[in-house]
């Protein structure tokens, strides 16, 4: 399950929505995530479903890439659908034992539910791999910008390292511990059997290294950080400059219609 989650990394495939500015582009998927939960009825989540599916086939990285990050929230996406089942009243009762019922308006709220945990990951997967982590510390950078005129220009900066840094070590966690993992089994951990107190024992030959690796990283990231002359936001200065395109427009449309549909269809 490990290997299998890939958030955080980057593909470069050139597609439209790599071409994006990255400014736009974040704050466009944030949208579209906030919508996501607005969405009123199946009509909306429709709509968003079919925007998301666009935008996906657009970004020509592999749907099966896609696919592999919904399969460490399963038990997530599960666990929702199985309390709305049981805790939704309402319509036809089409099973009833014990204290459980069914219902089919409990049914349809489990699958509204899923679907949209199920379009926020995959809207949150198109920007870590269509955007490179130093465009989208530009991008959060330029985005707050405006926090300089009280004093947190520095803030900023540090604010956005230090979330774009933590993005890239998702994948680099990722693996390390699927190599940990993949050792102590081969040293005879049984991680899959037994009780619950024994499955957490069982974590903490994983989790000791996986701290000193992680320190290791950090220590060597810093070296690497302090040798290249890094000293801040201050006076730094921008390879690419952030220019908005013809097809960065055509996304800031495409946004706006889909979010006024959602806003529509919660009015009327």
């Amino acid at each position: 399950m490990i290997k299998n989650f890939t958030l955080g990394q980057y593909f470069n495939t050139a597609s439209v929505i790599h071409k994006l500015d990255s400014r736009f582009k974040l704050v466009e998927i944030i949208a579209l995530i906030v919508f996501i939960f607005l969405a009123p009825n199946f009509v909306g989540i429709g709509i968003l479903s079919a925007a998301v599916l666009l935008v996906i086939l657009l970004s020509k990285v592999p749907v099966t890439m896609y696919l592999r990050n919904l399969k460490p929230i399963i038990a997530i996406i599960i666990l929702t659908a199985l309390l709305n089942i049981f805790y939704v009243s309402g319509g036809t009762v089409l099973f009833s034992w014990w204290i459980f019922t069914v219902t089919s308006e409990g049914l349809l709220k489990a699958a509204f539910m899923a679907t949209r945990i199920v379009l926020m990951i995959l809207i949150s997967s198109v920007l870590t791999y269509t955007t490179t982590p130093t465009e989208l510390t530009d991008a959060i950078e330029s985005l707050l910008s405006p926090l300089r005129f009280i004093g947190l220009g520095e803030a900023v900066h540090t604010l956005a390292m230090m979330m774009t840094i933590a993005l890239r070590f998702i994948p680099t966690l990722t693996d390390e511990t699927d190599k940990i993992m993949s050792a102590q089994k081969a040293r005879g951990a049984d991680m899959e059997n037994g009780g619950i107190f024994k499955r957490l024992k069982a974590l903490m030959p994983i989790l000791i290294p996986l701290l000193f690796s992680s320190v290791r990283r950090a220590n060597e990231l810093a070296e690497a950080m302090d040798c290249r002359c890094y000293t801040g936001g201050k006076g730094r200065t921008r390879m690419k400059k952030l220019s908005p395109t013809f097809y960065d427009f055509i996304a800031i449309i495409f946004t706006v219609v889909i979010c006024a549909s959602i806003i529509f269809l919660r009015i009327f």
